[in-house]
């Protein structure tokens, strides 16, 4: 199929769920931020499965091709995982610059990173058992964990790098082998701080995708456009992801109008195009987000391409998200007529 159709990876979790306003109202959480949701602990498991089915079929009815769990479970796309591993403490949480450049609670590493268990395997199985179209789920990326933590053990941060990105390869393996169709790391800050990405972001990324012969994507963009409002009007950090061992890479061009000939530089890889404006509250007519798909395709081939968003929809109103993804799947639709699918 042509311009198969997808999530980045979050759909909105409802209100009666978590406290939206509290969520929208402060920087991603990076620690555990368990006062957002309004269930009691005792039903939150349930009520979380239940919010996870409702945004699966809202996917489907809307048409999507891949299916994600919309992250419902999760305070923050990063800190479900960063916080389940060993060597860090979540209970005297540390400080650092978040990408906007304010402070933020995060992780304090105190000890080797370790992942001891599998975290998003049951999520994924949950996933499949509830729908039968192909399925992605998303990880936190090694280096953007890093810059997510106080390192109080580390002498150098890509040595943290490098055990983070282990504990990912390890989650990877068994999210595969569990059955996912596509496994998404999740590398925002490679975008934020190019420099030390430049260093040995790229190497524990690969380190993370050692071995993995399934299909892989890599995330990376300028954040959320409810959090970060400027954007520029190109990456600093992209044509590297060329020597990246990712199958697809997402990237986002509808709020910066992104100059597509970048693309030309990452020949081989699949681009999973961000062709919906998370910062317009407007739904875009399917016209709309299939120009915005021609911009790339003088540079990336119609088989290559896949249609998302920009990033996740977290923080939009759900109807609104249902609408623009109404609006990617008739755009697919234009496009497969137009290049013949």
């Amino acid at each position: 199929m042509l311009f198969p159709t997808t999530l980045v990876g979050s759909y909105p979790q409802p209100e009666w769920l978590i406290d939206r306003k509290k969520l929208a109202g402060r920087f991603p959480p990076r620690v555990r931020a368990k006062e957002l949701w309004r269930i009691p602990e005792p039903y939150l498991a349930e009520a979380q499965d239940d919010a996870t089915i409702m945004a699966i079929k809202a996917q489907e009815e809307a048409g999507l091709d891949i299916i994600t769990d919309g992250e419902i479970r999760r305070e923050s796309y990063s800190n479900r995982f960063a916080t389940a591993l060993e060597g860090v403490d979540i209970d005297n949480p540390g400080t650092a610059l978040d990408r906007s450049g304010h402070p933020n609670p995060v992780p304090r590493i105190i000890g080797k990173i370790r992942r001891t268990h599998a975290v998003e395997v049951d999520d994924l199985k949950f996933l499949k058992h509830h729908t039968n179209r192909m399925v992605k789920i998303t990880v936190p990326g090694p280096f953007t964990m890093t810059q997510q933590a106080q390192n109080d053990y580390y002498n150098m941060e890509e040595n943290a790098a490098m055990d983070y990105a282990a504990a990912v390869n390890e989650e990877i393996r068994d999210l595969f082998a569990a059955g996912a169709d596509v496994v998404q790391i999740d590398e925002p800050y490679m975008q934020a701080r190019p420099e030390k990405a430049r260093q040995y972001g790229l190497k524990a990324l690969n380190r993370a995708l050692d071995g993995i012969r399934d299909t892989t994507a890599v995330h990376i963009c300028f954040g959320y456009a409810a959090i970060i409002h400027e954007r520029p009007s190109g990456y600093s950090f992209l044509p590297e992801l060329a020597s990246c061992g990712c199958m697809q890479v997402s990237i986002e061009t509808a709020q910066s109008r992104l100059d597509c000939a970048v693309l030309a530089k990452l020949e081989g890889k699949k681009i999973m195009v961000g062709a919906i404006d998370l910062s317009d509250m407007n739904v875009e007519m399917p016209e709309t987000v299939a120009a915005r798909i021609k911009r790339a395709l003088p540079y990336v081939k119609p088989e290559n391409v896949i249609i998302a968003p920009d990033c996740g929809m977290k923080y939009l109103p759900r109807d609104v998200a249902f609408g623009k993804m109404r609006a990617m799947v008739e755009a697919a639709k234009i496009l497969r007529r137009e290049f013949g699918d």
